[in-house]
């Protein structure tokens, strides 16, 4: 008797535990660009000649189509490039990246290479420059000040143009286009009558501090949260919660510690997709 019970008990958490799979919470992103960001290498300020030489390599890959061949890499049916990093040795003829690892398809790290399309690009440009590349992997938030303090030549970290980070770094020519998206639940529908990034902003500004908006520190998504810098005059609400990354953030989004979460497109598709295919 007490075997069968046992037996009863067993199947019962199985069943309990195949329905939790089935029913695992899962993210999709809203197609409605909150924001139109340029991004841009941030060169270090004391390096004219390298910020010459970055500009003319950008011009470069995007006329002879090397740019579109790295980016077919991550959107296309191409394959990613492993890029590894040397370490660092003033005694040799450099060029430190910082970056930030964690920010897929940009750059983001399997095993110890890097792969993305900053750091393809920065593969390339140490190769044109004939220098030996240095990747500095770091906290977003540090990458523009590593710089500053001529920790690294150049941060290469899906970075947007921003005032703010001009104090730290000479910004480069544009080299993507990108914008913020708001990731939701998958049953969530509270966007899904929206048309414009306004129709999506006036829903944000009539919710209160009871709805929580994750993002990743140090990011357009956090400013955009916090009516930070070019977007003081969103007037919203809520609270704002950061992450040290955004894959971080959605997480906690499926495990509903919080509402939303805004981040920049790119890296949202790449997030949703991993964590979905997860479940």
């Amino acid at each position: 008797m007490k075997k069968l019970l046992s037996i009863v008990l067993m199947l019962t958490m199985l069943t309990g535990i195949l329905v939790s799979c089935g029913d695992a919470a899962q993210a999709k992103v809203i197609e409605i660009e909150l924001t139109q960001e340029d991004y841009a290498f941030g060169v270090d300020k004391d390096q004219p000649e390298l910020l010459t030489k970055v500009n003319a390599f950008i011009k470069k890959i995007m006329e002879d189509g090397t740019f579109d061949e790295i980016c077919d890499h991550y959107f296309g049916d191409g394959t990613p490039v492993a890029v590894k990093s040397a370490e660092l040795d003033t005694s040799k003829d450099q060029l430190v990246v910082a970056t930030n690892a964690a920010f897929e398809p940009f750059e983001y790290k399997v095993g110890d290479s890097y792969y993305g399309i900053d750091m393809e690009i920065a593969a390339l440009l140490a190769e044109e420059l004939n220098m030996e590349l240095v990747i500095s992997n770091m906290d977003f938030d540090a990458v523009c000040l590593s710089v500053g303090q001529h920790k690294a030549d150049i941060a290469m970290a899906g970075l947007t143009v921003k005032e703010e980070r001009k104090e730290h770094v000479t910004f480069s020519d544009t080299y993507y286009k990108a914008s913020q998206k708001i990731i939701v639940k998958d049953g969530d529908t509270t966007f899904d009558d929206c048309k414009t990034a306004e129709d999506v902003l006036k829903k944000l500004q009539a919710m209160d501090s009871k709805t929580t908006i994750g993002y990743q520190n140090g990011t357009t998504g956090a400013m955009y949260v916090g009516n930070e810098s070019d977007y003081s005059s969103n007037n919203l609400k809520v609270t704002g919660k950061g992450y040290k990354n955004g894959s971080l953030a959605v997480q906690d989004l499926l495990n509903g510690n919080v509402n939303y979460v805004i981040i920049d497109a790119a890296p949202a598709e790449c997030i949703v997709k991993a964590l979905n295919g997860a479940k």
